[in-house]
């Protein structure tokens, strides 16, 4: 071997070493001989580098796993004695190997495993046990082979293609005639061996068996002599852990209902009697998970046993299951009210399937009624925070509570369908007891009181939000609920969950505002104020502002007497932050955009005089211009390039803003309508120098293209005098991404103006389709994936263009570019439905000429073009399915076929060709074709 290489296989060698190791590796993967150097070197035991015998099981993992085949039956027998030999060696080394070598070497033998185990090594297993016998370390090679071998055939993380899931079956199938019953005993014998002197080898059976037992028999485990030894291992405190998953897989296997419910009831017993149901006198948490995900697991077989009896119609079976369920419900409320959310979150699928099956009985028990409101306490204690919750800096765990939050409203979500007014009452409760004294009571309860106000909105859904309507008793409590929240003061609470949960809930229930309009301006205010908008936190700032957008919209009209003091004091919110150093805004960019938004919807809806509105519009919208004239005079002189940036974002702020008020504007109240064109044309005539700007190009015309696609739907015809010379800005100096987002502008115009911007198009057509090729014929290097993506979506982008311009009944547009450039489009058109193995694009291409067939395929179309279709388009219809890369296993590609299908039928129904070809009379077609022919050549 290459020692120089090989030094480069340690981590901590140079970068120069580690190379020329991976190069070195790659030159052995193809050589015909390197794996017999690896393989005696690993027999032989040459190398006492960790790094170079991993290396050489990298070496035969290749050989077996690629070029088995090729080996000769001498060989792969060297590969199978080499093996052999090294577990041999395993049990005679003063120490042990290290344990990623351990696990690469049983990958390698798994893999063999795969590769020979029906054919040339049925005996695979016997003999590694001849080998290792008891031996710890030979028992310990044979366990981590075992798992390997499981991962091969059963590993449902990893994708296997439909000749290995074959494979992996027989296998499976050969392995339970030949030798799993010899494997099980061996199993028993080494747990029996070791279960008291190695707590390690024990715990990697444990985990064996457990992988095992979902393929295998299941009366080769669940007997008296495993079990009674399995149970033996929950009372030792280092495998009881291991134990517990080797018995939720036995209980997890699938098998005949009642068989399961007498397995998981013996299991019950045994583990009751021995104290394990004793929850409270545990306080091991890592064994209690364990434990819990048990339960969980006998509980949800229990279960899916009752379903399958009841579905059977066995109701005496069903009837006994359903009592051994009943039985398990005080463990599971001992394990779902856990401190630990971990504990807690095991459990949940048993206690969510438990109420699935209240659900269907027709009427409850005492016992199933204190167990749905036992249920329901357990989901309200659980909900809350505890002290540790980090707010302001949320980390992993914080992350961990969140998830655990969400399965727990699964749960309240399903208490609500078992029993809605138990849960109303509970929560009504709840909320009353601790808004009475929220001054005095911990955040995390006052949060989670709001918090369970805010659930019922989707635990006891209505159309609409109609919550306060309908159901007397239900709106009536709601109705309560909510004017306690907005009068009791706790808006003022000093804890940020709190706050935010205030003006969730708020918004939430925006329809109570209906009912009682008197509080909208306590609402208003606790928005406007320190506890909302001009909060301490950015956080809740931050939440705020969209909150505080989706209020004002949802009450529209009840807004009106408040509009012009709400605006008023949302005044210095609206400042468009410059870019200076220290001035630190309270809300950022983003956040203003809802604050924007919000001043012109209370603009657009209120009942205010066109004139008024147009006022209103113009204060608004003014100070932006202003300032946007400065800061573009300021970039223009502005030299050093953090100092442009920043400008150019503050610009960018200022053209969003803009635009995001005429989000407010709808089809009811349209800009003119409310007489603020003008507002937004001088908005236009302000923003539209940025374009010749030559500084930060892409922020700045980002942002104006942005506005322009707003004011070609709020502004209609009137926007149209300004897209000549605003286009003509936006294709200087463009480059490929300028023009991918450029063109949807363009077909925006297309579409929507159609016949009104035929001189235009026809105008900037060809130096469009200039700055396109342009930028396509640039030269690229050969692995640059990002030019090569860019040039892709350029292509589509192009043909999305030729799209929208003929099917908008505008191909006068190409018509009228003159022979050549019309021949040149033609082309690329051609070009992108057969050479580019694009299907998106193709599709495009084959809608581009059928529209065109059946636009100039009659005897009116243009001069050439009858020729060009048979010259080209049809050849193109079978030349792009005939090709290597037209995949008709992709989605897309099948779409792509079907436009290429309905081109032909276009050409078919359009062509004189074709209905000459239909003529019964034979004189008559050679006649035609005679002409056809003269026509066609050159």
């Amino acid at each position: 071997m290459d020692e120089q290489a090989l030094l480069g296989l340690n981590p901590n060698a140079d970068a120069d070493f580690r190379q020329r190791a991976l190069a070195y590796f790659e030159q052995l993967k193809i050589s015909q001989d390197a794996w017999q150097v690896c393989a005696e070197a690993l027999a032989q035991s040459i190398y006492s580098d960790d790094h170079i015998k991993f290396f050489c099981f990298q070496v035969l993992e290749h050989q077996i796993k690629f070029k088995y085949s090729e080996l000769t039956e001498v060989q792969q027998q060297l590969i199978r004695e080499t093996l052999i030999t090294w577990l041999q060696a395993q049990m005679l080394n003063p120490q042990p190997e290290k344990t990623f070598i351990r696990n690469k070497a049983a990958q390698v033998f798994a893999l063999l495993f795969v590769t020979e185990y029906l054919t040339k090594w049925p005996k695979f297993f016997f003999d590694i046990l001849s080998v290792v016998d008891l031996n710890p370390r030979g028992v310990d090679m044979y366990l981590r082979i075992l798992m390997a071998v499981d991962a091969e055939l059963v590993d449902r993380d990893v994708v296997h293609t439909s000749e290995e899931a074959r494979r992996n079956t027989l296998l499976k199938d050969t392995m339970r005639e030949q030798c799993i019953p010899s494997l099980v005993e061996s199993w028993y014998q080494i747990l029996q061996n070791y279960q008291y002197n190695n707590s390690e080898l024990t715990c990697q059976c444990l985990e064996v068996v457990g992988a095992y037992v979902s393929w295998i028999d299941l009366s080769l485990i669940a007997n008296e002599r495993f079990i009674n030894m399995l149970l033996g291992h929950m009372s030792v405190e280092v495998l009881r852990e291991e134990a517990c998953d080797c018995l939720f897989e036995i209980v997890n296997k699938g098998m005949d209902p009642i068989d399961k419910t007498k397995l998981v009831e013996s299991l019950c017993q045994v583990l009751q009697s021995a104290g394990l149901f004793s929850i409270d006198q545990e306080d091991d948490v890592d064994f209690l998970a364990r434990f819990s995900k048990l339960v969980n697991g006998m509980g949800q077989a229990l279960i899916a046993s009752w379903t399958k009896l009841i579905k059977n119609g066995d109701m005496k079976s069903a009837q006994d299951t359903l009592q051994a369920i009943e039985a398990k419900v005080s463990l599971m409320l001992q394990l779902l009210i856990h401190e630990d959310d971990d504990i807690s979150s095991n459990i949940i699928g048993f206690c969510y399937d438990y109420l699935h099956i209240l659900k269907q009985l027709s009427a409850l028990s005492d016992q199933q009624k204190a167990n749905v409101e036992a249920i329901m306490l357990a989901v309200m204690k659980k909900l809350t925070y505890d002290e540790e919750y980090n707010f302001e800096n949320e980390g992993e765990d914080e992350a961990m509570f969140v998830e655990y939050r969400k399965q727990l409203k699964l749960l309240l979500d399903r208490l609500a369908q078992v029993s809605p007014e138990l849960l109303l009452a509970s929560v009504r409760r709840v909320f009353n007891t601790t808004l009475q004294n929220w001054q005095t009571t911990r955040f995390m309860e006052v949060e989670v009181a709001i918090r369970l106000l805010y659930m019922l909105a989707e635990a006891l859904p209505v159309s609409h939000g109609a919550h306060f309507s309908g159901d007397v008793t239900k709106a009536t409590a709601l109705q309560d609920m909510m004017r306690t929240l907005v009068t009791s003061g706790v808006s003022a609470y000093q804890h940020t969950s709190v706050t935010l949960e205030f003006f969730e809930t708020v918004v939430r229930y925006e329809k109570f505002f209906a009912v009682e309009p008197q509080h909208i301006p306590t609402v208003l205010m606790a928005f406007l104020d320190h506890r909302g908008l001009r909060h301490t936190s950015p956080k809740v700032r931050s939440r705020t502002a969209y909150l505080f957008s989706r209020f004002v919209k949802s009450l529209n009209k009840q807004m009106n007497p408040f509009i012009e003091d709400v605006l008023n004091r949302i005044q210095d919110l609206l400042e468009l932050s410059p870019p200076e150093n220290g001035y630190q805004a309270l809300l950022s960019s983003d956040d203003q955009l809802f604050i924007y938004e919000t001043a012109g919807v209370l603009i657009v809806n209120s009942e205010y005089s066109a004139e008024r509105k147009q006022a209103l519009m113009r204060n608004l919208l003014t100070p932006l211009m202003e300032k946007f004239k400065v800061l573009l005079e300021k970039l223009m002189m502005a030299q050093d390039e953090d100092r442009q940036m920043a400008l150019a974002d503050c610009l960018n702020h200022a053209v969003g803003f803009a635009s995001r008020t005429s989000k407010a504007f709808s089809n009811k109240q349209t800009v003119k309508q409310c007489g603020c064109s003008e507002v937004y044309l001088d908005c236009l005539q302000t923003f539209l120098p940025a374009l010749s700007c030559p500084l930060q190009k892409e922020v700045l015309r980002s942002g104006v293209r942005t506005f322009l696609h707003r004011m070609i739907i709020c502004l209609e015809e009137e926007v149209l005098p300004f897209i000549p010379s605003a286009s003509e800005h936006m294709l200087k100096d463009c480059e490929a991404k300028d023009l991918q987002e450029f063109i949807p502008l363009i077909n925006q115009i297309t579409a929507k103006f159609k016949t009104q911007v035929s001189p235009f198009l026809q105008q900037m057509f060809m130096p469009l389709l200039h700055a396109i090729f342009e930028v396509l014929l640039l030269p690229a290097e050969e692995n640059d994936q990002s030019a090569a993506l860019e040039k892709q979506m350029l292509r589509r982008s192009y043909f999305a263009f030729l799209q929208t311009v003929t099917g908008s009944g505008m191909s006068e547009v190409i018509a009228n570019q003159g022979a050549e450039n019309v021949e040149r489009v033609l082309f690329t058109v051609i070009q992108g439905a057969v050479d580019y193995p694009d299907p998106i694009a193709q599709k495009t291409c084959f809608i581009i000429l059928s529209k065109l067939v059946e636009l100039w395929g009659g005897k009116d179309g243009p001069v050439g073009f009858a020729d060009f279709v048979y010259k080209h388009i049809v050849p193109a219809c079978f030349l792009a399915p005939l090709k290597q890369t037209f995949d008709l296993a992709d989605a897309q590609t099948v779409l792509a076929l079907s436009e290429c299908a309905v081109t032909l039928k276009t050409i078919h129904l359009k062509r004189e060709f074709c209905q000459a070809l239909q003529q019964p009379d034979a004189k008559v077609f050679k006649n035609y074709l005679k002409v056809f022919f003269q026509r066609a050549k050159p």
